[in-house]
């Protein structure tokens, strides 16, 4: 009765019916409060609505209920920064690290968190341990290019744009004043630097941290 209800609820999510969704969790979790899927599909559903309190008391009961689980600490914190909790996010994010110390994305989140919050020095050291533990992470090198940028360092930035180009296929126009593309790049490639942002952002395994929307349909591994 409750698998059944958790499916429909994550059927009504894929089709953008979130209240619905909503409903269904909560009706999983009448008969079973402690229930993962239907506590971590609510908990996305609700942070989908804008209702991020709701969220962040369903990502902190998963993180007190699962403390060795460096993904559900990882949601929390993500979920206490988006209720502009800060401090204590950095905290949570710093325990995914002990928790799974050699996990990229740990690194590469904190990361994100560091540069919304200012401070990009910081972020530029997480991102690039993140690379150093997954060199294919091509948002992480697009990410820490972004900030590099904005820091000022040009070749820095030009050689982490390239980095991540390369890994996703990317040709970008010899001019770019003149914004034309090179006539050996395919149509299937990514044409624009917003192309380049959609296509690393659907690599495996990554979540979309800035809309906090991905990852409804599944449980998170450890």
């Amino acid at each position: 009765m409750i698998e059944e209800l958790v499916k429909q609820g994550v059927e009504a999510c894929r089709e953008n019916q979130f209240q619905k969704g909503v409903d269904f969790f909560t009706s999983a979790l009448s008969k079973n409060s402690e229930n993962v899927e239907a506590l971590y599909n609510r908990a996305r559903a609700l942070s989908k609505l804008g209702l991020h309190e709701k969220s962040l008391a369903d990502f902190e009961k998963l993180a007190n209920l699962h403390p060795s689980n460096s993904s559900f600490i990882g949601d929390y914190a993500v979920s206490l920064h988006l209720n502009n909790k800060n401090d204590e996010a950095a905290i949570q994010f710093d325990l995914v690290l002990k928790i799974a110390p050699n996990n990229p994305y740990g690194y590469s989140s904190r990361a994100y968190f560091k540069d919304r919050i200012g401070d990009l020095k910081g972020a530029i050291v997480d991102y690039e341990r993140a690379i150093e533990l997954d060199p294919e992470d091509a948002i992480s090198l697009n990410n820490k290019g972004l900030i590099e940028e904005k820091l000022g360092y040009v070749e820095r930035s030009k050689k982490s744009f390239d980095q991540s180009n390369k890994i996703v296929g990317y040709q970008p126009p010899e001019d770019e004043n003149k914004k034309e593309i090179k006539e050996q790049v395919s149509e299937s490639q990514p044409q624009t630097r917003i192309d380049v942002i959609k296509s690393i952002f659907t690599k495996e395994g990554f979540k979309d941290f800035s809309e906090f929307s991905k990852g409804f349909f599944s449980r998170r591994k450890k």
